[in-house]
């Protein structure tokens, strides 16, 4: 069986702790380990191979966290999107690159599901039923009347009806009738089944989808083309293929699952103290069912405080009610009309090389440490508004300067001009850490002319 994770989505309500370029997947929440490779360590046993469908910016971020969790990148493809369409041409990406009678998995890399022996029963039901050339989702029994979640009707593992998401009283109908679960978004089929069924019911977004892989297969990772990616129409697979099909079945999943689609979730599957509270560093008097998290060196004090959410990061705080978690992403919105980096990164952001992080800045300077893994190295390249200064932290510091290349050690410095070409690489063996400080008259981040690159950035 090969396993299609889908990587998409940007979490804005789980803001300040997902950004766009480190959306909630890949937050490290759970004994120091992201919900993707949860997904990837949870399904590893029983998928001879991996297919992660990613936005191109997350490429190497999924990649530093494959190498941290041990997979071998023998059984791993990469499918990079420049836009996402949803997740009806993702599936089909994946599907052409397989052979025809492969079973697939598809599963989201940001829904929490904790592995039992019921997950993996429900897994070989599923494939039972997808030799039988069936699409088969899974349903998730409810717990509460919750409006966020799409409804299936099932009799035994005949599916009778998809049911978008409904108000509270449909949803409370759908509780006593007893036959209904919520749809978890993940399915299992046979390639050819799912490609016969989204060509008959979607063929628009079949041809395109298969256009847009075909000009871009022979790569490695697979990059769809933006003029591509663009004539696909945005739609679900639920959408475009079982909502219609008649080959669908329906298997449930007697598992602890949770798609963390607010902080609200979030506090459902997080360890907790004798009062109800996720805390770290915190001190707390007299106060019960809060969710905090701190991910940086302050200490939170709370007093006589219930039922709230309290997110610290190095940039941004976030305070709300219990209840209320759903309206995070309004704040997204209100930064992003003010063109805030707050919905972008945070302070630190990670690069195939290694990361930075920003420790202040100005209109005319900014300051970074920089941190450089081992063998890696920057791309050859100059600015045209922003001259900089390197001063070497730890490690060993290779540098080309215009027609110059030279080796840098602790405490030794030099200086970049306005528009002159250079590099830094790690040649060592530890991580290369050195100060930056940028000064010119415009230090955006977009200030950047790529010469050479060994990611193949532009």
């Amino acid at each position: 069986m090969v396993n299609v994770v889908l990587c998409g989505g940007s979490g804005t309500r789980l803001w300040p702790l997902s950004r766009s370029l480190y959306p909630k997947q890949f937050i490290k929440l759970f004994d120091n380990k992201s919900l993707f490779q949860l997904t990837v360590l949870r399904n590893k046993e029983f998928a001879e191979k991996f297919i992660f469908v990613t936005n191109e910016s997350h490429y190497f971020l999924a990649l530093d966290q494959i190498e941290e969790i041990g997979l071998s990148m023998n059984n791993v493809e990469f499918i990079l999107e420049p836009v996402g369409k949803n997740t009806a041409p993702a599936v089909a990406f994946a599907s052409f690159m397989v052979e025809q009678d492969q079973l697939v998995l598809v599963s989201s890399a940001d829904h929490y599901i904790k592995a039992s022996n019921n997950y993996y029963e429900s897994l070989k039901k599923a494939k039972e039923l997808a030799k039988l050339d069936y699409i088969v989702t899974f349903g998730i029994k409810p717990t509460s009347p919750n409006t966020g979640y799409g409804y299936i009707k099932a009799d035994g593992f005949n599916v009778l009806e998809f049911k978008e998401k409904p108000d509270l009283e449909t949803a409370k109908r759908y509780i006593e009738d007893g036959n209904y679960f919520w749809n978890s978004g993940i399915f299992c089929f046979k390639a050819k089944t799912y490609l016969e069924e989204l060509n008959l019911h979607e063929k628009e977004i079949f041809e395109l989808s298969y256009t847009a892989w075909k000009n871009a297969k022979n790569c490695s990772p697979v990059r769809i083309k933006i003029d591509d990616m663009l004539k696909i129409e945005s739609k679900s697979i639920d959408y475009a293929v079982a909502e219609k099909s008649k080959k669908l079945k329906i298997v449930p999943f007697d598992i602890d699952w949770n798609d963390l689609g607010s902080f609200d979730s979030l506090y459902e599957v997080l360890e907790k103290d004798q009062n109800g509270n996720t805390r770290n560093n915190s001190i707390l008097i007299n106060s019960k069912n809060n969710l905090i998290i701190e991910e940086n060196s302050r200490t939170i004090g709370a007093i006589d405080v219930e039922d709230l959410i309290i997110v610290d990061t190095a940039d941004a705080l976030l305070i709300s009610k219990k209840g209320s978690g759903q309206k995070v992403k309004d704040i997204v919105s209100m930064l992003k009309t003010k063109n805030s980096e707050l919905t972008d990164a945070h302070l630190t952001v990670y690069r195939p090389w290694g990361n930075y992080t920003l420790l202040e800045q100005n209109r005319f300077y900014k300051i970074k440490k920089i941190v450089v893994k081992p063998q890696k190295r920057l791309s050859l390249q100059k600015h045209l508004h922003r001259s900089e200064h390197w001063i070497v932290v730890s490690g060993t510091a290779q540098v080309s300067v215009g027609d110059k290349e030279f080796i840098l050690r602790p405490n030794e410095s030099t200086y970049i001009k306005i528009g002159e070409l250079h590099r830094l690489e790690n040649p060592g063996k530890i991580d290369l850490v050195i100060i930056e400080a940028q000064v010119g008259e415009y230090v955006g981040e977009d200030d950047i002319i790529r010469v050479e690159d060994d990611f193949k950035r532009c």
